[in-house]
């Protein structure tokens, strides 16, 4: 029985904490809140993962530390760094295994569908600092000073999950209102489900041979926005989906009032183009079949509050 570490307790940490669990790891949950799911095998630990002695003591003797936790977008700048380095020196000093989350910002626009070969090429501050922090842990990499390894999703979907696709599309098509979306209607995209991600993340970890690489998440095939409104209508039973684009100075004065829209204001490319990704090596590697987008469009609006 190995002990392992996982930082954050969202939808993806409370999903891997519970995958370790149930095949019989031992589990420290490290939030700031002391939140997470109950099992007999998972000890949630109230800690700030930035302060570096605090987690190392948490660490010690961990097998695997999972960097799962995501502070809220408008917090990125001055939050993520910190947690991310403290990730890596604990790593260095312990010796655990770090295995981290990311997505797909860092490649900035991109034609066709991604591969983890991509060059990073941002485009927006966030994804600038999704590249940075990546190349900060693989260097680390290949000096020797850790082990590393990153799984990358597109936007999620899932019980609990936090996306775009929630809040401009799932949530107002169930109520059967309009859906504003940032972008193009029909161009392709792809959706990540949050289980898929803790799937991989586990998966990526216990491959030594996957170690030093970024691995994309095995995904569906993708959807439009529009498609996605459709398929939300169907399984809600809810009346046939209307879906239009929000004009870009609506998105900009929306982000006056809100701060997540204002973040949105500098994504809203992944939305005017084809966006899809190509997981392919990571279903073959892991053996991983994504989960069905019908089966997690069920899953996401039966976690969502009653309105």
């Amino acid at each position: 029985m190995s002990l392992r570490i996982v930082l954050g307790a969202g939808p993806v940490g409370s999903a891997v904490a519970l995958l370790l669990a149930e095949r019989g790891d031992r589990v420290r949950l490290v939030t700031r809140s002391g939140s997470g799911p109950d099992h007999p095998l998972i000890e949630r630990i109230t800690t700030d993962a930035t302060d570096v002695p605090a987690l190392e003591k948490q660490t010690a003797g961990a097998t695997a530390l999972y960097q799962c936790a995501q502070p809220p977008y408008s917090r990125w700048s001055t939050q993520f760094p910190p947690l991310v380095r403290s990730a890596i020196e604990v790593a260095e000093r312990t010796g655990a295994l770090l295995a981290s989350v990311g997505n797909l910002y860092g490649y900035g626009e991109f034609d066709g569908p991604v591969r983890e070969t991509h060059p990073q090429r941002p485009n927006s501050t966030k994804g600038r600092l999704r590249a940075q922090l990546w190349t900060e842990a693989s260097t680390a990499h290949e000096a020797g000073r850790i082990r590393a390894v990153e799984v990358r999703g597109s936007d999620y979907l899932g019980a609990g999950a936090n996306s775009v696709a929630i809040a401009m599309v799932l949530n107002p098509v169930r109520n059967g209102k309009l859906a504003l979306v940032p972008g193009d209607p029909d161009a392709p995209h792809s959706w990540t489900v949050t289980g898929d991600v803790a799937k991989t993340l586990v998966a990526a970890a216990d491959d030594e041979t996957a170690w030093g690489a970024v691995w994309h998440v095995p995904s569906a095939p993708p959807l439009s926005l529009r498609a996605l409104a459709d398929l939300t209508a169907a399984v809600a039973a809810a009346p046939s989906a209307r879906v239009r684009r929000m004009p870009y100075p609506l998105l900009w004065a929306a982000g006056l009032l809100d701060s997540d829209a204002r973040e949105l204001c500098e994504l809203r490319y992944q939305f005017e183009r084809p966006f899809v990704l190509d997981s392919s090596a990571a279903t073959v590697k892991f053996g991983i079949t994504p989960t069905l987008t019908e089966v997690a469009v069920r899953a996401t609006l039966a976690a969502l509050p009653t309105r």
